[in-house]
């Protein structure tokens, strides 16, 4: 269990080296029947990720008492998953991006039918790392990860977004896209973290809730910003994609001052929901800050 009175950015560092770890351990000692496709998820899953979303599921699922121990398969699971998508949202038919976390996209470094089946074996996973937890509201949390990454979720962003690129939408359309693409399954971090603690009908759980609605907008405001005032060293991937591509964003739509105080009333909301889980709260007040003030 990490030590409660830590301070934020040494938590954020133990979490991402605990969480990383747990990912190496993925790929150790195997015996794999197809070493080209094992190489690009490898590749995909243990790059310089930020790990926001498995940090996540630590911060929230110790706010309501988990221990460490239990909360790294979802953690895996969540990352998994994170990974999946950006293989997949990387390739020629979706983005059409070069460069991930500062290397060659997976289609770039291997080829595009290896970058797709290593996002279809990411997926299953993590599903399947997810049920060997044993956990007792493994139900549960099974569903809740499949929505958020699926029609209902995930998936269902990722082609809201390409249905709008050089077209024109306004704020309330492009936070509905969010809500799905990049919200759904940062929701679902927090969710999994917190029923690795409690039941479904724990009243805590609406509170992480509305804390995690916030702030999965909150975060892909401040993405939209960075890809603005960004470089593409920092960012680990080509800044000023957005408008290269003619995509809907925050900062096209409302600029960027009315973007960043957008993030900043987001961040109070998460902020004011979270209030009433007193001291054990204050670790995810701690990300939620930094996830809008961060530079990659």
């Amino acid at each position: 269990m990490i030590d409660e009175t830590m301070e934020w950015p040494l938590r954020l560092s133990a979490d991402q080296a605990r969480i990383n770890a747990e990912l190496e351990e993925l790929f150790a000692h195997r015996d794999t029947p197809a070493d080209r496709l094992e190489a690009a998820m490898r590749y995909s899953v243990l790059g310089n990720g930020k790990r926001l979303r498995a940090v996540l599921v630590y911060t929230a699922g110790r706010a309501l008492g988990a221990d460490d121990e239990s909360l790294d398969p979802a953690a895996v699971a969540i990352e998994l998953i994170h990974a999946y998508s950006l293989v997949h949202d990387d390739l020629p038919a979706m983005d059409d991006d070069d460069m991930r976390r500062g290397q060659p996209t997976v289609h770039k470094a291997f080829d595009e039918a290896t970058a797709i089946l290593a996002g279809d074996a990411l997926q299953t996973l993590a599903f399947e790392w997810l049920a060997d937890a044993g956990h007792g509201r493994l139900a549960a949390m099974i569903r809740v990860l499949a929505q958020a990454a699926g029609r209902d979720g995930m998936v269902a962003g990722q082609a809201l977004d390409l249905g709008v690129v050089g077209g024109r939408i306004d704020a309330d359309a492009l936070a509905q896209i969010h809500r799905y693409k990049t919200g759904a399954l940062i929701r679902a971090a927090v969710l999994l973290g917190g029923l690795t603690a409690v039941p479904m009908s724990d009243p805590r759980l609406q509170h992480l809730e509305r804390y995690a609605s916030a702030i999965g907008l909150a975060f892909q405001i401040h993405d939209d910003i960075l890809d603005v005032t960004g470089d593409t060293a920092t960012l680990g991937k080509a800044s000023g994609a957005d408008a290269a591509r003619d995509k809907p964003s925050y900062p096209a739509l409302m600029g960027l001052e009315a973007a960043r105080a957008k993030a900043g009333e987001l961040l109070d909301e998460a902020l004011a929901v979270i209030a009433p889980l007193g001291e054990a709260g204050e670790p995810l007040a701690g990300l939620a800050r930094y996830m809008i003030e961060r530079d990659y």
